[in-house]
């Protein structure tokens, strides 16, 4: 039950009646009016400002902005389901709902539980939300946790939105860093057979790399030191690969966090025996007039040591919106990254995927543009891409900064974190914040059982109403306080300002979610669970002051049901809020 669309929906007939009659303009575009809660609560549970939206084409036929106010306002007013309208200043429109509107958003909480708000039919799009997708050259460090966070908390939102989603991993298994993998491991294999080595500048230093070489020295003694590189390297290439993404996938598993598909560009450039798609969808683009053979202009200011002034394979990028054309194809022979990132998305494409979410660090920020247009160009505008962009993560012990991690060499790694705070405090603080803008992350913080920690306030609020019901059960062992029999309660008693808080903050859920997931913002959950939080502690800590206001009335059966109908609510939509957010909702906490 989403009371914003309902009235959304009013308010538009309202409009189109005003058509009909001539006060408005016969073709008026219905979308562009919203319903929403007003910044005062005073001023009402709904607001809109659709005779704002409006007021030229009201003054177009002679009318104005105030009179269609009016006008909405007497449509509204005729409905049992409102019990007062107020136009405010040049033309706002505010609603105050009967309580028997907010006695039915209670009901419908209780017969749906967690899957209040959760879109009643499937949306007709497919999308592909890739995130994640580190380099298989180490294990995950905390940097690569926001934007993992980030990703499946999205997935899962839009999931709940109605919409069929596949969560992707991109594996960058190709390329020269792969080789250098290896050649390190290869160093811990001779090291697991005894010899003393040096880790030469350039390879990876970290201790992780160990097991993979004791690993390879149980399976093949010391013949491998035998073998020219040639025939050693791809076999130990593959083995530690094989291993580095069995790690990753263990460390995001620490998170909650599972993928649908894992893709390989190794695989799409050829190398595993199957056709090259890179070429494929080079030849693709240059059978229709998008890649060509060219010079670039030289970059302005400094040149680059790696500049090269040659004819190149190149992508007409400029044609879809970039500053400048692309290289496909290195010097030496190989592809670009961006030429098998075009095929890996033209993969996806063919997939039937024309929804495409790219979760990235912003430091590849420069690529969107690039990438975007790859994708027009590729499915002929019909798909569409959306990259976001996940800022920093600086990592912080009481204020002061955390150093490299051991076990990396370089860098915290994300199981370390994981396992000293635990993987609620991460998800939930990871989206505390806009993924675009920088977070401190500090681990003191987030494991103090306090207010101030938002993830122990939010889950303890959860708590404290599942701890509530049981306190009822106690009061009135004979009373039924299933959410089927609180479905019958008179929620007409619930006449106290925090309970009215409480159910239109309820109300609102359904709003969020759907807003939420639109614009692909997942820390409006947050945001909204907090605030939930909030409103249900403070008239909880009311009741210690005035007793008659406890949800628990020893004295009043009627009352009691009613209230823990509302408690029930509250617990069902917090846990459905951190669920989306990919955060546990404790029965109990200490």
């Amino acid at each position: 039950m989403n009371i914003f669309e309902d009235f959304q929906a009013r308010v538009g007939v309202a409009l189109s009646d005003l058509a009909a009659s001539g006060r408005l303009p016969a073709d008026l575009d219905l979308s562009r009016f919203v319903v929403e809660p007003p910044r005062e609560a005073s001023h009402g549970d709904l607001s809109t400002n659709a005779a704002m939206v409006y007021a030229r084409e009201a003054k177009a036929v002679g009318g104005n902005p105030r009179a269609i106010a009016e006008a909405i306002a007497e449509a509204l007013r005729r409905s049992p389901d409102v019990q007062s309208v107020e136009v405010a200043g040049p033309g706002f429109i505010n609603i105050r709902l009967a309580p028997e509107i907010f006695a039915r958003v209670l009901v419908a909480i209780l017969e749906r539980g967690v899957d209040f708000g959760r879109a009643a039919k499937p949306a007709a799009d497919r999308v592909n939300v890739e995130y994640v997708s580190a380099n298989p050259t180490g294990p995950m460090h905390v940097g690569h946790a926001r934007g993992a966070v980030f990703g499946d908390a999205l997935a899962s939102l839009l999931a709940f939105a109605g919409c069929e989603v596949t969560r992707e991993y991109y594996i960058n298994d190709a390329g020269a860093q792969v080789d250098v993998l290896a050649r390190s491991a290869f160093l811990r294999y001779r090291e697991a057979l005894g010899e003393t080595v040096t880790i030469a500048e350039g390879l990876y230093p970290g201790d992780y790399l160990k097991p993979v070489g004791e690993t390879l020295a149980r399976e093949f003694g010391g013949a491998l030191r035998d073998w020219p590189e040639r025939e050693w390297l791809p076999l130990v290439r593959a083995r530690t690969i094989a291993a580095m993404m069995a790690m990753i996938k263990d460390d995001l598993a620490a998170l909650n966090i599972a993928h649908d598909v894992f893709a390989s560009e190794r695989a799409l450039t050829g190398a595993e025996g199957g056709a090259d798609q890179v070429r494929a969808s080079i030849e693709d683009l240059r059978s229709r007039g998008i890649v060509y053979v060219g010079r670039l202009p030289p970059p302005k200011g400094q040149l680059p040591d790696d500049w090269e002034d040659r004819e190149q394979t190149l992508f007409r990028t400029t044609d879809f919106g970039d500053d400048v054309d692309r290289p496909l194809i290195k010097s030496d022979g190989g592809y670009t990254y961006f030429a098998s990132d075009i095929a890996y998305h033209k993969s996806k494409i063919e997939r039937g995927f024309l929804n495409l979410v790219d979760v990235w660090g912003a430091d590849h920020g420069g690529y969107v543009k690039r990438m975007q247009a790859a994708v027009a160009a590729l499915s002929g505008g019909r798909a569409s891409l959306d990259v976001r962009l996940c800022q920093l993560v600086r990592l912080m012990r009481a204020g002061e900064p955390v150093k490299m991690s051991k076990r990396s060499g370089e860098f915290v790694t994300l199981r370390e974190v994981v396992d000293e705070v635990g993987a609620d405090p991460v998800r939930f603080i990871m989206l505390m914040r806009k993924n675009d803008a920088p977070l401190d992350f500090d681990l003191a913080k987030v494991i103090e059982q306090s207010q101030d920690n938002p993830v122990f306030y939010v889950q303890y609020a959860h708590a404290r109403a599942r701890s509530v019901l049981r306190q009822a059960h106690l009061a009135f062992p004979a009373a039924d306080f299933a959410p089927k029999s609180l479905r019958d309660a008179d929620f007409g008693l619930l006449s106290d300002e925090g309970e009215r808080g409480l159910t239109r903050a309820l109300s609102q859920y359904p709003r969020v979610v759907a807003q939420a997931a639109e614009v692909r913002e997942p820390h409006r959950i947050a945001f909204y669970a907090h605030d939930l939080a909030t409103l249900f502690h403070s008239h909880w800590n009311r009741g210690k002051d005035s007793p008659h206001l406890r949800f628990v009335n020893d004295g009043n059966a009627s009352l009691t049901n009613a209230r823990m109908g509302l408690v029930a609510a509250t617990a069902f939509v917090l846990a459905s809020a951190l669920t989306i957010l990919g955060v546990s909702a404790p029965e109990e906490m200490r």
